[in-house]
């Protein structure tokens, strides 16, 4: 008479693991990086209001640069083109709608309903979308050398 001795529950879940673990760290993951539109949609910009070079001078010593508050509005169904913050920071607060920030790691959303604000740093590439059918609005502050 032979005897078969089956594994119990606990020891085949392990083995599941281990080789599960191990499947991941041998093989290789490409991720693509994603990229946003190349042109602007259904864009428009109303400058509210602008801190001139010599206030933002006079006031915290930054020469050569501008403070400005833009109200931007996306049409349904359009977007902000890819574009770089790397000597332009500002803080973005949705007012109106939804905008949907891209960057090369993913998306996320911000609505109007809980004010969702970012901030654009010097690492900041991004792009926007509005993919509702009413037009969004964001309020945007930001700091931008003088042209």
């Amino acid at each position: 008479m032979r005897l078969i001795k089956t594994a119990s529950p606990f020891c085949v879940l392990s083995i599941g693991i281990t080789i599960g673990v191990a499947a991941t760290v041998a093989i290789p993951r490409v991720q693509a990086a994603l990229t946003g539109p190349t042109e602007h949609k259904g864009l428009s910009v109303d400058l509210l209001a602008e801190l001139p070079s010599s206030t933002m001078k006079a006031t915290i010593g930054l020469d050569g640069y501008t403070m400005r508050m833009r109200s931007i509005e996306i049409a349904p169904n359009g977007q902000i083109a890819e574009h770089s913050h790397k000597d332009r920071p500002g803080i973005v607060t949705v007012v109106k709608g939804e905008w949907v920030e891209g960057q090369s790691a993913g998306e996320r959303s911000f609505t109007s309903q809980s004010y969702g604000t970012f901030q654009e740093n010097e690492d900041t590439v991004h792009w926007v979308y509005n993919r509702t059918n009413a037009p969004a609005t964001a309020l945007v502050c930001d700091i931008a050398k003088t042209e």
